[in-house]
């Protein structure tokens, strides 16, 4: 049986409950897995209820104002969103919401409800192309963390092919990553390296996407200086082989590359918080739309009576919002609810001069990533 081993860098073994709990749960069971999104390309809309909510997965071409569209169907047909997280990239977008029955507060049990939610859903992720094979429902076998599930939705989805797409608006030259992927002879591993902007769950996106890639992270060396990070990970793929091919290390490339900007958002964060209350989505993101403005990511929760949605946001071509649009914004949306304008962390000036100096961190994960899919 394979062990899971993590050392702080004096060497020693972390055995907190806690923690090893937490990562089985991040990481997932092996029943939830890619493999029943790989054979359906385009859209998608997948449901699965658990609990207290109804989950709902959507995959697709982004287009402005879709959020807006989706928020809209679930508020018209009753359902409240509680959480949510919707990531784009490379003109994709991925959205994990969960949402209950307006009248009951529990999970949507209606068939009848269900397969109407479904057949809207799918209608506005098809948008304007007539091919109804495009549209895909896909069925998820259990829950998982939400930023790992959107992991294996883009991935499965292939986002990493959408060269040419992004550009330098997207991702500016601080964000690019530098990714080369290595032979070390002595150990029979081969060794990615990657060196980019440091950023929270930086970390947690790299081992993510080299498990669904079926690699082994057997070492991980962590270190920081300032703002900006490099990573070196010992891998094998699961059949205990290492990366000969150039185009297996192209690919390795690639879809760490597209698993780093998933979640980079600079430009302007919209905080909001209100009582919950169905269709409080769709408000906003209508106002959002009617705005001109475009959601990169987004996040939705609910503490007890209060949602909080946190929206990164660009003006419909990609370009920052400019100062007469965020007073609009002020006046219609302040009007009901608290709203908090602010430049993301990760892209002021501020973050470029934090104390610089190499700070390093040194794991053992063991086969850590294969004891938990096994």
């Amino acid at each position: 049986m394979d062990v899971f081993h993590v050392t702080d860098q004096q060497g020693k073994k972390i055995t907190d409950g806690k923690t090893i709990d937490y990562i089985e749960r991040v990481l997932g069971p092996k029943g939830h897995t890619t493999d029943g999104m790989k054979d359906c390309p385009g859209k998608r809309v997948g449901v699965h209820s658990f609990g207290n909510h109804t989950a709902i997965e959507l995959i697709g071409r982004d287009r402005p104002g879709l959020l807006s569209e989706i928020s809209a169907v679930l508020a018209n047909l009753h359902f409240n969103v509680t959480v949510a997280e919707v990531w784009t990239h490379n003109r994709r977008i991925a959205c994990v919401l969960y949402v209950n029955d307006n009248t009951t507060s529990g999970s949507v049990d209606d068939p009848n409800r269900l397969s109407i939610m479904e057949e809207q859903l799918k209608h506005i992720m098809r948008g304007c192309e007539d091919d109804d094979n495009v549209a895909r429902t896909s069925f998820s076998m259990g829950f998982t963390h939400i930023d790992r599930r959107l992991h294996q939705m883009l991935f499965a989805d292939r986002d990493y092919e959408g060269g040419g797409v992004t550009t330098e608006v997207d991702y500016p030259p601080s964000f690019k990553p530098k990714i080369t992927v290595e032979r070390c002879e002595e150990k029979g591993y081969s060794v990615v390296t990657v060196r980019c902007k440091d950023r929270a769950k930086l970390m947690f996106d790299i081992v993510c996407t080299l498990t669904d890639m079926q690699y082994v992270v057997f070492h991980a060396n962590i270190s920081s200086n300032g703002p900006y990070a490099s990573q070196e990970y010992f891998i094998r793929h699961m059949d205990g082989c290492t990366l000969d091919t150039e185009g297996e290390k192209e690919r390795v490339v690639k879809c760490l590359e597209a698993a780093i900007h998933r979640r980079v958002s600079e430009g302007l964060s919209l905080e909001l918080c209100a009582k919950d209350r169905v269709g409080l989505l769709s408000e906003v993101t209508r106002i959002l739309r009617e705005n001109g403005l475009s959601v990169r990511r987004a996040g939705v929760s609910t503490v007890g009576e209060k949602a909080v949605n946190v929206f990164y946001v660009r003006d419909a071509y990609g370009n920052p919002v400019d100062a007469k649009t965020i007073e609009a914004l002020r006046k219609e949306i302040g009007q009901t609810m608290m709203l908090n304008v602010k430049k993301d962390p990760s892209s002021t000036k501020a973050r470029e001069a934090e104390t610089s100096g190499w700070a390093k961190t040194s794991f053992f994960f063991g086969n850590l990533l294969e004891k938990f899919l096994a």
